[in-house]
C-alpha cells in the first residue's frame, strides 16, 4: 500500500472526524437554532420548487422568497459561532480531498501489440480549438499515426470507413462524444482496437475509461504502448452511444433555439412547457423494476453502464464500462426531496414509448436528436477494445470509490491500516 494513499485515508478519516465532532457539539449547545435553520432551508426548497414551475412574476417572487429564506439560515447559522461554521466546512471539504485521493485508482492494463497503420480522426473545432492548439496532426505523424481531419460538411462515418477499407489496423478519435461514439462503433463492429483522445470540450467518456483527460497528447501514446482494457457500448433504435440518453426536461430544452446562448434560463423555460404537456398525456412510458407500467416527463437517463449519482465522492462517474447493463435513473417532477423523486435501476434492454406517438426529443451523448418511438435501448457487452496510455488512470475515478459513507469509513479504516 503506497504511503501517500495511507496518508490520504488518515487525513480523510482525521478531518471528517473533526468536522463531525465540533458539528454536533455545535447542535447541542445551540439547540433553537438548528430548528430555525432547517424550517428556513426547507421552506426556501419548497419556494424553488414553485418558482421553477411557473413563469413571469410567480417565478421572480418564488426565487426571490428562496433566496431570503436561505439568507436567514446561513445568518443564523453563521450568526454567533462563524469561526466554528467555518471550521465545520473546510474540515469536511478537506476530507472529502483527502478521500478522493486515497481512493484515486491506477490500473496495470496487459500490454497490447502496436498497430501497425494506426489513423487519428480529429475535429479542430472540438473543445475550443484543442487539436490546433496542442499540435495534434504533428504530434501524431511523430508517433506514426495517420491524421485524418474533419472537415466541415464531412462525414465522419465515411471517412473511417474508408480509411478501414484501405487497411487502417487501429482508430483513435480526438473530438466530442458525439464523434467518439461513431468511432467506437465502427472500431466495435470491425473488431479494431479503438483510443479516446480528450480533445473535446467535457470529455466524460474518456474519464470514465481512465483516460486522463488534461493529457491530450500524451493520450496518443495510447497507439503506441498501450494497454488494453473491453468494455460495453449502448445503443437506442439502432444508434450507438458511449455515454447516456436524456429524455425528458434536458432532452426537450437541447432542441429550442438559444439553449447554448441561455443554457439556464432555457432549462427553467423549458419545466412549465414540459409540466403541462405530460398532464395532456405525452409523457414517457415504461416498464420499471417491479414490472409495472410507470410514466413520467421530467428526466430520465439512459445510460452506457450505471452512474453514480448523488454520492460527495465520483458523482456523475461510471464505476464501471463493463458490467453489462443499461443504467437507468427517472427524476419523478420537481420536490424538496430529490432522493424520493429519484429511481434507479439497471437493466440489459428498456422499451419507453410515448403517450401521443410523436417523435421523442432525445439527447444522445449531448447531441439534440428525435427519436420516433417506441425507443428501444439495449447493451452490447464486451464490444470495445480500447487502448489507454500507460501514463493514464486506465479505470474511472469511481473504480473503488463505496457508494455509501459507512463503507467509504470502512474503507479508509483499511486504507490508513495498509490493508487496501
Amino acid at each position: 500500500m503506497p504511503v501517500r494513499k495511507r496518508l490520504a485515508a488518515i487525513a480523510a478519516l482525521a478531518s471528517g472526524g473533526a468536522a463531525v465532532a465540533v458539528a454536533a457539539i455545535e447542535a447541542v449547545r445551540n439547540f433553537p437554532r438548528g430548528a430555525i435553520v432547517l424550517a428556513c432551508v426547507a421552506a426556501a426548497l419548497w419556494m424553488a420548487v414553485y418558482a421553477i414551475t411557473g413563469r413571469g412574476a410567480r417565478r421572480a417572487g418564488g426565487l426571490a422568497l428562496a433566496t431570503v429564506l436561505l439568507g436567514a439560515a446561513i445568518a443564523v447559522l453563521v450568526g454567533r459561532e462563524p469561526l466554528a461554521v467555518l471550521f465545520v466546512v473546510a474540515a469536511a471539504a478537506l476530507s472529502v480531498a483527502c478521500a478522493r485521493a486515497a481512493f484515486r485508482v491506477r490500473v496495470e492494463l496487459p500490454r497490447a501489440q502496436r498497430p501497425r497503420r494506426p489513423v487519428l480522426f480529429y475535429n479542430p473545432r472540438s473543445g475550443g480549438g484543442k487539436a490546433a492548439r496542442f499540435d495534434l496532426p504533428e504530434t501524431a505523424r511523430a508517433r506514426d499515426i495517420k491524421p485524418v481531419e474533419l472537415k466541415p460538411g464531412d462525414d465522419l462515418e465515411e471517412l473511417v470507413r474508408g480509411e478501414v477499407a484501405a487497411g487502417a489496423d487501429a482508430l483513435a478519435m480526438a473530438g466530442g462524444d458525439g464523434s467518439q461514439a461513431i468511432v467506437a462503433a465502427i472500431a466495435a463492429e470491425t473488431g479494431l482496437p479503438y483510443a479516446c483522445i480528450p480533445a473535446g470540450t467535457r470529455n466524460h467518456f474518456a474519464l470514465d475509461l481512465g483516460v486522463d483527460r488534461n493529457d491530450v497528447v500524451g493520450a496518443l501514446d495510447a497507439l503506441v504502448d498501450g494497454g488494453e482494457r473491453v468494455v460495453d457500448l449502448a445503443e437506442v433504435n439502432g444508434r450507438v452511444f458511449v455515454n447516456n440518453v436524456s429524455l425528458g426536461l434536458y432532452a426537450t430544452a437541447v432542441q429550442r433555439s438559444g439553449y447554448r446562448e441561455a443554457k439556464i434560463r432555457t432549462l427553467l423555460d423549458t419545466v412549465p412547457d414540459l409540466a403541462a404537456h405530460d398532464a395532456n398525456g405525452a409523457h414517457l412510458k415504461w416498464q420499471g423494476p417491479d414490472g409495472a407500467k410507470h410514466g413520467s416527463g421530467v428526466v430520465m437517463l439512459v445510460s452506457n453502464n450505471r452512474y453514480r449519482l448523488g454520492s460527495a465522492i465520483g458523482s456523475g462517474t461510471r464505476p464501471r464500462l463493463d458490467a453489462e447493463e443499461l443504467g437507468i435513473a427517472v427524476f419523478d417532477g420537481p420536490t424538496a426531496d430529490v432522493r424520493r423523486g429519484l429511481q434507479e435501476w439497471t437493466a440489459p434492454s428498456l422499451r419507453v414509448d410515448a403517450g401521443d406517438g410523436n417523435p421523442v426529443p432525445a439527447g444522445i451523448d449531448g447531441e439534440a436528436v428525435r427519436l420516433e418511438p417506441p425507443l428501444r435501448f439495449a447493451v452490447h457487452p464486451h464490444a470495445l477494445r480500447v487502448r489507454i496510455a500507460r501514463g493514464h488512470p486506465g479505470a474511472s475515478p469511481s473504480a473503488l470509490r463505496p457508494p455509501d459513507a459507512g463503507p467509504a469509513v470502512v474503507a479508509l479504516l483499511r486504507i490508513a491500516f495498509g490493508r487496501g
